[in-house]
């Protein structure tokens, strides 16, 4: 095991062989363990591990935010974290092109000030907020993510953001919504790939309230102690961490709330393969590939066995009972 002081003065104590399947069958262990009703030890020694997150450095190319850790259960993983060189290039952002390293050659272009968000449909506030008020709407947190493309790759990012539940709760559903709609900038001066027929722009996506309202469901406004790079989704974000990435939109512009099951711009352009959860389940392949494994990248090699994927990407134990009694084959 291995203690480390980061440059902030937080200790962080490192197991030195901690896998994603390690960490999953914790967690189940410990379930049983409340079971057997000796849940008072077992949760203070698992509190005691979730509150103790690895040391990484702040790259220094982006402004720093100022944040605290966070107290929210299962938001600090204990994997190593992903180099930040690999998820600043490695991205998926079709508006700005469908390889990998387009975004990053291409999003310089994206204007992020000023910058604001419409919230409108079915509450008591509607209205535009600006990217400095959502910015100081709540303290802001920093939470380590596993995070698992659809595609059969994963990476480990530390956020800084608060969970989304503050703004809704801000903005007072009201009784009869749902759903939330995520609708991003879709602007083709700035956004070269917005003139392509992939997708139908521009890019919207939906949770259920309760998915939305759940802690894990992070507003990110940057990630490794900085201001989100435009590549990956400035100048605020959304992350959901036990859904495949694409669920996580990128540069937000509009919050919609509504009765009706919001129409994603994947489902509409393939249903069969995208379904609207979209949640992380290693039972229920895309039709064109297995999802029972993923590769890291940065660590990971080609012809390295790939590692197992695990129900709800490891957030069975905070996220599992929002699908009690749900068929997950039928609703994927």
């Amino acid at each position: 095991m291995l203690i480390k002081t980061n440059n902030q003065g937080f200790v962080h104590t490192i197991p030195s062989e901690i896998t994603p399947e390690a960490t999953y069958q914790s967690r189940r262990n410990l379930i049983r363990l409340m079971a057997g009703g000796v849940a008072g030890a077992a949760l203070a020694s698992w509190a005691a591990r979730e509150a103790l997150a690895q040391d990484w450095s702040t790259p220094g190319q982006h402004p720093a935010l100022a944040r605290s850790k966070t107290s929210v259960a299962g938001a600090l993983s204990l994997e190593k974290v992903t180099e930040y060189q690999h998820a600043s290039t490695y991205n998926n952002f079709y508006e700005f092109g469908t390889d990998k390293a387009d975004p990053a050659k291409n999003a310089h272009t994206l204007k992020t000030s000023p910058w604001s968000v419409e919230i409108d449909g079915m509450i008591k506030k509607p209205g535009r907020y600006a990217l400095e008020d959502l910015l100081k709407l709540s303290a802001q947190e920093e939470r380590v993510y596993r995070l698992r493309c659809v595609e059969g790759w994963s990476m480990v990012i530390p956020w800084v953001g608060y969970s989304l539940s503050a703004l809704i709760k801000k903005v007072e559903p009201l009784g009869g919504a749902r759903y939330v709609e995520f609708v991003t900038q879709a602007d083709p001066k700035t956004m070269p790939g917005v003139g392509s027929r992939v997708l139908d722009w521009p890019y919207v996506e939906g949770l259920r309230l309760d998915e939305a309202m759940h802690p894990l469901t992070l507003l990110a406004f940057g990630m490794y102690g900085e201001v989100l790079p435009k590549q990956n989704g400035a100048p605020l974000r959304l992350v959901v961490p036990w859904k495949y990435g694409f669920k996580s939109v990128k540069s937000l512009v509009k919050i919609h709330f509504t009765d009706k099951q919001p129409a994603t711009a994947w489902n509409k352009a393939a249903a069969n393969e995208y379904g609207f959860y979209s949640n992380v389940n290693p039972d229920v392949d895309h039709p064109r590939w297995s999802q029972a494994t993923e590769r890291r990248i940065g660590e990971d090699g080609l012809f390295a066995r790939k590692r197992k994927t695990l129900l709800f990407n490891g957030y069975e134990a905070q996220v599992g009972q929002l699908y009690a009694g749900m068929d997950l084959k039928k609703f994927f």
